[in-house]
């Protein structure tokens, strides 16, 4: 069984910065792509920030220049270091990560996985 597990998110002003860690764990062969997704209440869950297995880039618009994303390979662990945080970054960020696990057997299988989420409130 595999979990991502968010944590680090909390209540910040605005300009302030926060650091979301998550955690996989479980059978896990390697990670490939991973990203933070976001979700505002009464919106859709939107896509913050992308990184692939072989470290490529991709950000929202909106996050460019605030956030960066990365990974430790060694750890299983994703970060997403967010700064000059603005109101309309209040949201529940979610991690997914792309996954290859053993699946037993001798085999192995990829699926995507989510977080529980984990809250970000910038005040202003």
């Amino acid at each position: 069984q595999v979990q991502l597990v968010e944590s680090g998110g909390g209540l910040v002003q605005a300009g302030g910065s926060l650091r979301l860690s998550c955690a996989a764990s479980g059978s896990i062969f390697s990670i490939n792509a991973v990203g933070w997704y976001r979700q505002a209440p009464g919106k859709q869950r939107e896509l913050v920030a992308t990184i692939t297995k072989t470290g490529s880039l991709n950000y929202a618009d909106s996050v460019k220049g605030r956030f960066t994303i990365s990974k430790d390979n060694a750890k299983n662990m994703v970060y997403l270091q967010m700064n000059d945080l603005a109101p309309e970054d209040t949201a529940v960020y979610y991690c997914n990560a792309d996954i290859t696990y053993y699946s037993g057997g001798g085999h192995y299988s990829s699926r995507g996985y989510w977080g529980q989420g984990t809250q970000v409130t910038v005040s202003s």
